[in-house]
């Protein structure tokens, strides 16, 4: 078999509503879907979690033509420069693209062998994969502690959710703590609740905020401050156990904190590279978990892999319930009692919903990527960290 095209389609995936963050507004993210086309009819999918890629992956396309797909080593070498120098002293955008082409190299190997993704990977050691609903501050929705709570308690009763994770981030430190007092109060002493800040807090704030959310059994927070460093000081501090989305297991291992790494599959290079990098994670027992936001086709990765891999047993993060398009058919993935079963189709196990990406293609070619960092109280304006 032989690669004979690769396409990409930049596309929008909005929200139905923009929820705060630490940079501003969010509304949903940008993404490339990638087409790997054969000389044997079939096509593989993959997913770039960002259109910075799409230079990289023009020049990528070049030079994949004429390689064997189940190859993915060799096609690795043929257009990866060696990441570590990459990732350290110019960019990773490579080592990105890259990501998302494997994931549909991957998916044309499960499809020429007619197997799940998750058999080629091993077996499934699970088949149900565990996934957060999601909780923000969002302009005409949920803008205080009780309406927070009160979205929470209704995706309990409606589908079953006891495993919680969102963002408390308006600069107030004092908001979070009442907001998560009453979460608490409303879901019970069984719900898992999970923070994410966003490296919004100063350390000094970070120390308060945790202290009084330590009553509260917070399962993790998710980057109260910048960096490691600071994190390792705040462990000495609390008990709650930290997670990140910069992936560098060595130096979490050697200051004690975070606890855990939350990333996607493409930063880390493909589906090959990430159980590696599982693997170290497990030896440096630090925990991993995918973040959200991601389409349908990352997704489906998603559950295959954590069907495969022992290690990925904790829920990762989904903004599921506030997608309302996708690029694959019967897209968005939602969970009910927490969980989303793995596709059981060759590969991936997902199709390509065409009216989908037709729209959601147009509407990057007429408004451009969506902007993350749409400041509301200033236009003009970017914030500056920390925000309290």
């Amino acid at each position: 078999m032989k690669i004979t095209r690769l396409k990409y389609t930049p596309f929008n995936m909005p929200l139905e509503v923009p929820f705060h963050w630490t940079g501003g507004l969010y509304p949903g993210g940008s993404k490339v879907l990638i087409e790997v086309e054969t000389d044997e009819g079939i096509v593989g999918y993959g997913e770039a979690p960002s259109v910075d890629v799409l230079p990289t992956l023009k020049d990528m396309s070049e030079a994949l033509i004429g390689m064997d797909p189940i190859d993915i080593a060799a096609c690795e070498m043929c257009v990866v420069p060696p990441w570590q120098i990459t990732a350290n002293t110019d960019d990773s955008t490579a080592t990105k693209a890259f990501g998302a082409i494997e994931m549909a190299l991957w998916d044309i190997r499960g499809k020429a062998w007619d197997q799940p993704l998750y058999k080629l990977l091993g077996g499934a050691v699970r088949k149900e994969i565990a996934f957060t609903e999601y909780f923000a501050f969002r302009p005409g929705r949920e803008m205080d502690e009780e309406s927070i709570a009160d979205y929470c308690v209704r995706m309990k009763e409606e589908h079953g959710s006891t495993f919680f994770e969102g963002k408390l981030i308006l600069g107030d430190p004092h908001l979070e703590i009442r907001t998560v007092k009453r979460l608490r109060e409303a879901l019970g002493e069984e719900a898992m609740i999970r923070l994410d800040s966003n490296m919004q807090w100063s350390l000094q704030t970070a120390r308060m905020v945790l202290r009084e959310l330590e009553p509260y059994n917070i399962s993790n927070y998710e980057d109260p401050v910048a960096t490691f460093e600071e994190m390792a000081v705040l462990r000495q501090h609390s008990s709650i156990p930290f997670s990140t989305h910069i992936p560098d297991v060595k130096r979490a291992a050697a200051l004690g904190a975070p606890d855990n790494i939350v990333t996607n599959f493409p930063v880390l290079g493909g589906i090959s590279r990430a159980m590696r990098f599982f693997g170290a994670c497990e030896a440096a027992n630090v925990g991993f978990w995918c973040y959200s936001g991601d389409a349908g086709v990352c997704t489906a990765a998603y559950l295959h892999v954590s069907a495969a891999m022992p290690w990925l047993f904790q829920p990762s993060q989904s903004l599921f319930r506030w997608q309302y398009i996708d690029v694959i058919e019967g897209g968005p993935f939602r969970q009910t009692n927490n969980v989303i079963p793995v596709p059981e189709g060759p590969g991936l196990g997902i199709s390509i919903d065409r009216d989908n990406l037709k729209r959601m293609h147009q509407d990057f070619v007429d408004n451009g990527p969506l902007d993350h960092f749409r400041n509301p109280e200033d236009k003009y304006r970017h914030r500056r960290l920390p925000l309290a």
